[in-house]
């Protein structure tokens, strides 16, 4: 059995242990004790999300699966990379965290958002992201009208015809988006394509 001085001991140690991680994490990342470190729009250390990187990266390693050469990529880079937003637009819910007020998930006044620091920090992120599509923003559109409790039906319809409106439209630029890209690819390239979900 443990004496009660030797509990105590344990305690004030683990107690200092607990600070002292703490201080490491502050120096490790400066923004956390000003609300300026992570958030929508940043990554570890306060360093900025880039999507248009983040996609960049994506086709890199997509080209390097695909085993093309610099000259093939050039030619079906531009395809490859309409059907991948095109996929992203169509089977996603449509939403880019925007919706009534600029609000979204971490934006200004949301229950995510931490003040003026995480929302500027969004609004960076923002501006380097492509113009919302016909399906973002008719998804919002959407979001802001169910918002609201004063929205008649008429007008919830609507805004739900023009969402689906959207989405059909969608479906179908990426239908021929798909077949432009079959059309530069050997056929290992598109059964590798249809392996990582790109073609069906």
């Amino acid at each position: 059995m443990f004496s009660r001085k030797m509990v105590i001991g344990f305690v004030i140690a683990g107690l200092f242990s607990i600070i002292l991680i703490g201080q490491l994490q502050s120096q490790q990342d400066p923004g956390a004790s000003t609300g300026r470190g992570r958030g929508p729009g940043r990554g570890q250390g306060g360093m900025r999300f880039d999507p248009a990187q983040m996609q960049q990266r994506m086709m890199e390693r997509l080209k390097e699966n695909l085993a093309v050469k610099d000259e093939e990529w050039k030619i079906i880079e531009p395809r490859l990379t309409s059907v991948v937003t095109l996929s992203r637009e169509v089977n996603s819910s449509g939403m880019r965290g925007f919706g009534r007020g600029g609000r979204g998930p971490g934006g200004p006044g949301s229950r995510g958002g931490q003040g003026r620091n995480q929302g500027t920090a969004t609004g960076e992120a923002a501006a380097s992201s492509p113009p919302p599509s016909e399906i973002e923003k008719s998804t919002a559109a959407l979001q802001t009208v169910l918002e609201d409790e004063k929205s008649t039906p008429d007008q919830i319809k609507k805004t739900l015809t023009a969402v689906r409106t959207a989405r059909e439209k969608g479906k179908q630029k990426l239908a021929k988006a798909k077949e432009e890209l079959r059309k530069v690819l050997t056929v290992r390239q598109e059964a590798q394509l249809v392996l990582m979900g790109y073609l069906d």
